[in-house]
């Protein structure tokens, strides 16, 4: 589990994991998650969360041009990171 902050216009960029699951929870500010296959945006607010599953491309960003801070907790198993070009990607 880690603790994340993102400033406006700071953004984790579009990214799999082929093993494990991210799940979200939104503790400050709005957390936009975006998610391809299929095309999907979440917003989080405080005390919402939300679960992005193996093998679906997505990207964290704020919302609403004010900071977010969530947690980020990730498993159950061996971690790996893949980026995703959005334009390219093909389910």
């Amino acid at each position: 589990m880690q603790e994340r902050t993102l400033a406006p216009g700071q953004v984790i960029p579009w990214h799999y994991h082929s093993m494990i699951t991210d799940t979200t929870y939104c503790v400050e500010g709005t957390v936009q998650i975006e998610m391809l296959s299929p095309p999907e945006r979440v917003l989080l607010a405080v005390g919402e969360s939300h679960v992005v599953p193996a093998n679906r491309p997505h990207q964290v960003t704020p919302s609403g041009g004010k900071t977010c801070r969530f947690l980020l907790i990730q498993g159950v198993g061996k971690y790996d990171r893949h980026p995703v070009d959005p334009m390219t990607w093909k389910v």
